[in-house]
């Protein structure tokens, strides 16, 4: 297939690629025609080693090895920074080692973009910036209240590209939670904890239930960062981006999960709510990339948890709820990295 974009862009660069939304891009971007360079440490396996193609090199690597990474970006065109310590228990398991990946390393990704000239950086921050949000639709103005180290350090790296970008071309992304099967799964994350939880116990407990989580399927998150490559400088420029879909509250999604695994295995599923301290809320609104790019997700939650489904009736998911390679803090126990 032959590639259409109006930014002249051909080759990308992509940190974190081997990992859950990683995993979904590079093969879609491989399948429209872009050169994919993924720069990985591969702590959750080898998740291309079905894909035979030329245009895909990948290379072992930290983000925080400054020369390395500067290297292995030569003569990309993009960058697309997905690599970090990635959810809120993870990243208190060490929170020195979270800071030296999601925020110490970030200048080293902007150096990257800097010294090869790199025609845009795009980078993956997150909703959760935003914090606990009394309004129904918060939009990329609201102020920024980060609750944890993770979300308070790509909060950060937001504002280090603002003060220091200013020779780049970058755009950043807020994304919704994620949600929907990949190849490098993860099932940390509510939609998917919801629906395997639906799957392997028949019983989906639910902590609280009242909180709005906003969500985004996989395959639109792909869709997004694809858009943002194509789409010319001039309508990304230094600018911010919500990207979601359905704002949901826990219970709804939990709902949602126990119909759709009802209906596929024919057994019932059990709903129990329990008390919780952690009244997070996120409930955002995405009407500027629509506005800007016409971005329009087009598949649903219901969707996603139709795929989780489905892949666990085909047998591609084993032992889900404990398998480390499915859950980030269980991984990074069993590695104990530094």
């Amino acid at each position: 297939m032959v590639n259409i974009n109006h930014a002249g862009i051909k080759k990308v660069f992509i940190t974190g690629g081997a990992g859950y939304v990683g995993s979904a891009l590079v093969p879609s971007l491989l399948a429209k025609g872009y050169e994919v360079v993924v720069y990985d440490l591969y702590i959750y396996g080898d998740v291309f080693k079905g894909i035979k193609d030329k245009k895909l090199t990948e290379i072992k690597g930290d983000i925080r090895e400054k020369e390395k990474i500067v290297a292995a970006a030569k003569d990309c065109d993009a960058i697309i920074h997905l690599a970090c310590i990635s959810n809120d228990p993870s990243f208190e398991l060490n929170p020195e080692l979270g800071k030296s990946i999601n925020f110490d390393a970030f200048y080293n990704v902007v150096e990257a973009a800097r010294v090869n000239r790199a025609k845009r950086l795009i980078y993956a921050s997150t909703s959760s910036v935003y914090g606990l949000k009394s309004e129904k639709n918060v939009v990329e103005e609201a102020m920024l209240e980060p609750l944890t180290d993770y979300s308070k350090y790509k909060a950060d790296c937001e504002k280090v590209l603002k003060e220091e970008g200013e020779d780049i071309e970058w755009v950043t992304i807020r994304p919704a939670t994620v949600c929907g099967y990949a190849p490098r799964l993860r099932l940390d994350l509510v939609v998917n904890i919801l629906t395997i939880n639906a799957l392997v116990n028949r019983k989906i407990k639910i902590f609280g239930g009242s909180q709005l989580r906003p969500n985004i399927n996989i395959k639109d998150m792909v869709r997004a960062y694809e858009l943002l490559l194509a789409a010319p400088w001039e309508k990304l420029r230094h600018q911010t981006f919500n990207v979601g879909y359905q704002n949901m509250k826990v219970t709804e999604i939990a709902m949602l999960a126990k119909k759709v695994v009802e209906k596929a295995l024919g057994k019932e599923v059990e709903l129990e709510v329990v008390p919780t301290n952690d009244n997070r809320s996120y409930h955002i609104n995405s009407d500027k990339i629509l506005k800007a790019l016409g971005f329009t997700a087009r598949y649903t939650v219901e969707d996603a948890i139709e795929t989780l489904t489905d892949a666990f009736r085909k047998g591609l998911l084993k032992d889900p709820l404990n398998n480390p390679m499915y859950h980030n803090i269980k991984r990074m126990h069993e590695l104990r990295l530094k």
